[in-house]
């Protein structure tokens, strides 16, 4: 299990954190985990299944 956290996320989606950020609080992207300061991670595999979906709606 691959752990990305929300600058990578944002990285990889080529978006802002905050952005990534509101995607986990509505639940649009799951966090599987969160790190020591409370901050949420991402699986690697839910994040580029989000990519793909985001992209084949038009858009993230």
């Amino acid at each position: 299990m691959a752990l990305m956290t929300v600058a990578e996320v944002a990285e990889f989606l080529s978006v802002q954190d905050v952005r990534v950020q509101r995607l986990e609080r509505e639940s649009l992207l799951m966090s599987a985990d969160k790190d020591a300061d409370g901050n949420p991670l991402f699986e690697r595999t839910d994040v580029e299944k989000y990519k793909e979906l985001a992209e084949r709606l038009g858009g993230i």
